[in-house]
């Protein structure tokens, strides 16, 4: 809670992505919302998407004028949360904070989906992006560079062992790919979020992650963590002194988690325009800007096309990924 709570201190936000769709007859199309509006976060409490989410339902409820209210929805890698928002009713009162697993991985990770991310949903636009970051817990772990880390695991007698959200999410697949790359001798353990695997890598039960940047920020600012390197091409602003992958002596190796607000399909095209309208405002406060980088962050707009290209751009190579890692989930 210590974590989550120091986490929401921090803020972030953006919009959503929007695909063509019919506006239905009769609809109020200016007044919307009238009512309360309900946001499915398809994770835990705690994680990055749940924190980030709720930085900017703060700032549309001041936008839009009415209540936004977080409904947790985890498991099977956001594919429940996903599925309930796939068969709300398409009024405009219920939104997804969708991830890139939900447009570029998960089609690949599971045998069978419920839905399908281009048939099932209207985006307004991206929200945010934020990389990865290799981080080890500072009293169990020496090694104060990359270098040194992978030095040192390859000395581990039982090998190592790496913790991520769950199986096929970012994480666990950059896990895997530093894993294969390096042929350390490292285990993958899954969680349900953040919020479990840092307790587990403080208490000693788990060696590294290469996790959610915005997830880790407290507590490698409180000294509790120590971050090694990003897997976002530039440096972090927030922690200049850490390293990108590059630097730290891997090559090739950049990937950054990213998220959408996305709609049922049939939701009113204005709707989503007027969303993705104050979530374009939303992203260009330079407050907000600042909040976000503190909490790990960046505000990301765009329009519904350009997120759409997004995930169908990225689809490659997250599903050689998996193929590569043999990860399967069900």
């Amino acid at each position: 809670m210590a974590t989550r709570r120091r986490l929401l201190g921090a803020t972030l936000s953006l919009p959503a992505l929007a695909l063509p769709t019919l506006a239905r007859p009769g609809l109020a199309q200016t007044a919307w919302p009238e009512r309360t509006v309900r946001i499915i976060v398809p994770y835990p409490p705690g994680g990055s998407t749940d924190v980030l989410t709720r930085l900017i339902a703060e700032r549309l409820q001041h936008r839009l004028g009415q209540t936004m209210v977080i409904e947790n929805r985890p498991g099977a890698g956001g594919n429940i949360g996903m599925d309930a928002v796939a068969k709300a009713t398409p009024d405009g009162y219920t939104f997804g904070a969708a991830t890139i697993g939900h447009f570029a991985i998960n089609q690949f990770l599971y045998q069978q989906m419920s839905w399908d991310i281009d048939r099932d949903f209207i985006p307004a636009s991206l929200t945010w992006e934020f990389p990865n970051v290799v981080v080890v817990a500072s009293d169990h772990v020496p090694a104060k560079t990359l270098q040194e880390f992978i030095a040192w695991a390859r000395k581990q007698p039982k090998g190592v062992s790496f913790g991520s959200p769950g199986v096929g999410t970012t994480p666990h697949l950059s896990g895997e790919i530093f894993r294969e790359r390096l042929k350390l001798d490292a285990t993958h353990v899954p969680f349900r979020g953040a919020a479990q695997t840092i307790p587990a890598m403080l208490s000693g039960d788990v060696t590294f992650a290469i996790d959610n940047l915005a997830s880790y920020i407290p507590v490698i600012q409180e000294g509790r963590m120590r971050a090694l390197a990003v897997t976002s091409a530039q440096r972090w602003p927030t922690l200049p002194e850490v390293p990108t992958m590059a630097e730290a002596g891997m090559d090739d190796f950049v990937i950054t988690s990213w998220g959408a607000f996305v709609a049922p399909a049939g939701t009113p095209r204005p709707v989503v325009d007027k969303l993705s309208a104050a979530l374009k405002a939303i992203a260009e406060d330079e407050a907000v800007k600042q909040r976000f980088l503190q909490a790990g962050a960046y505000t990301l707009w765009s329009t519904p096309e350009e997120a759409i290209a997004r995930g169908k751009r990225e689809r490659p190579m997250w599903e050689a990924a998996i193929r590569n890692s043999g990860a399967k989930a069900n």
